[in-house]
């Protein structure tokens, strides 16, 4: 073979499949159809579970010194600020990286282009997939090169990251593969550089009765993204639009005044859902697989989960430590997920754009009484923390994951308790999943029977004296969880299995 996995696409996910890939020992070929990488800021938000992802590589240090923190959001009905939470307080105890993160995906694609380089891999431009079959136990994908010259990879898996236009999907998928719909409003996103009390590094989000705008802070001061509805009826005759035609009337009412436009244009939204994310040999993640809308920020973070759970699956099978049957866990952790999410935005989504009077009056009378309550309490920033830092995603009920230990069931996010200083090596339980292995953790004393049940199938035993935080994130005395490469609990259990 040329290759073991032949990734196409090298987005984001791609690139995050090529670099897990190779952490674990698979030999990877990375191509890509356009002749350069992005070089516009388009997705712009990283969650705390991508980045618990990226430090178990030792990358996320750097990553958030390259970004910016979002310290807090702010929803504005009318012209005035009805709710605001601080993120720090919303993740605290929750993850070791309790906001999220701004970095723009040029600057995020060019910071994993130059790590995959490092290790020697180079990202193959304008080089394109024309077609594969499937036969003998390997896929022989057609790759036609920048000149015109067409060859042949063979590989043993092909992975499809390719996007929402994606050939691996088009291949595997049959007409109507792809179900979902487009959302009739047409939308805006424009890179500015502006002042006005909502310049404050924080995200904000405006409702009005007819006009919807987001505020996303970016890395350098006095830089917003703005992301909102376009309510100009030239849209559906197929006009070329500018920054001029669009509808200011919410940040007039926030009085943001722009003074450059860096970047604009307009977009439909989607929303659709593979009807399989693998067929065989070949596998489909990211927008290739899921499409949606932007709330939450949830798109390239989702892509880039899709990434790392099929990375280690596909490297335990090629080293022969599982059967290929494993595979098929991708597809029911991944895209289980990923209805939820589309379902999720989708509702969401919808609210805020409806043009509906019940959704007018909802949005300018109903949401500022309730929201402030949501707020207020304790579980309701919490729990939107973990919905959109993504640290609540569970794999229960599939076949990797069994068992319970307090509140804890396999399939599980392993939960994060904080042990010493930053500086000591084991400054917390995620310390040990660097080694992007299966372990075991046993929080409190490790039995004689666990010491010898992991030291005869060759587990790594991390043992964990016992403090109160552990109980408190749900964590059992004694008890036995066997920790998945990805940092998912695989069994929950109370003694040792049988």
């Amino acid at each position: 073979m040329n290759t073991e996995v032949l990734i196409v696409g090298a987005g984001p996910t791609g690139l995050v499949l090529a670099l897990w890939l190779h952490r674990l020992g698979v030999r990877v070929r990375i191509v890509d159809k356009l002749e350069q990488q992005a070089n516009t800021s388009r997705a712009l938000v990283m969650h705390a579970r991508t980045l618990e992802q990226y430090d178990q590589l030792g990358l996320a240090d750097a990553i958030v010194q390259q970004g910016a923190k979002m310290s807090g959001a702010n929803l504005w009905v009318g012209g005035r600020r009805i709710a605001r939470v601080q993120f720090g307080d919303m993740g605290k105890g929750i993850s070791p990286f309790p906001y999220a993160l701004v970095y723009p995906q040029d600057a995020h694609e060019r910071f994993l282009i130059e790590h995959l380089r490092g290790v020697g891999i180079e990202v193959e431009r304008r080089t394109e997939l024309v077609g594969f079959e499937e036969t003998d136990g390997r896929v022989r994908a057609r790759i036609r090169s920048a000149g015109g010259a067409e060859e042949l990879c063979e590989c043993a898996y092909i992975a499809g990251c390719d996007g929402a236009r994606s050939t691996v999907r088009g291949v595997i998928l049959p007409k109507g593969g792809f179900a979902g719909s487009t959302y009739g409003h047409m939308f805006y996103v424009a890179d500015v550089q502006a002042a006005g009390q909502v310049m404050n590094r924080e995200l904000n989000v405006a409702l009005d009765s007819v006009d919807f705008v987001a505020i996303f802070p970016l890395v350098d001061p006095g830089h917003v993204r703005l992301v909102g509805i376009v309510r100009d009826p030239a849209a559906e005759g197929g006009k070329a639009l500018a920054w001029e035609d669009v509808s200011r009337s919410a940040l007039d009412r926030l009085a943001v005044t722009v003074a450059k436009v860096n970047w604009f244009s307009t977009y439909h939204v989607h929303h659709r859902v593979a009807s399989s994310f693998r067929l065989g040999r070949a596998f489909l993640l990211g927008d290739a697989a899921h499409i949606h809308s932007p709330v939450g920020g949830q798109g390239m973070n989702t892509g880039m989960g899709d990434a790392v759970n099929l990375a280690w699956k596909l490297a335990w099978v090629l080293r022969g430590g599982a059967d290929p049957a494993v595979l098929d866990t991708y597809e029911c952790e991944r895209r289980a997920f990923a209805q939820r999410l589309v379902a999720s935005t989708d509702r969401m989504f919808g609210f805020v754009t409806n043009d509906g009077a019940v959704a007018r009056f909802v949005r300018k009378h109903v949401v500022p009484r309730i929201v402030p309550l949501v707020f207020s309490t304790t579980l309701g920033p919490r729990f939107m923390f973990r919905t959109v830092s993504q640290t609540g995603i569970n794999y229960r009920g599939c076949a990797l994951s069994s068992g319970i230990a307090g509140r804890l069931h396999g399939g599980d996010r392993l939960p994060w308790v904080r042990l010493g200083l930053p500086t000591d090596e084991f400054c917390d339980n995620f310390a040990p999943l660097r080694a992007v292995s299966w372990q075991v953790h046993v929080y409190g004393e490790a039995s004689d029977e666990v010491v010898r049940y992991c030291s005869e199938r060759k587990f790594p035993l991390h043992v964990f004296a016992w403090r109160p935080a552990m109980g408190e994130a749900g964590f059992v005395r004694r008890a036995i969880y066997l920790v998945r490469p990805d940092g998912y609990i695989a069994s929950a259990s109370r003694s040792l299995p049988k």
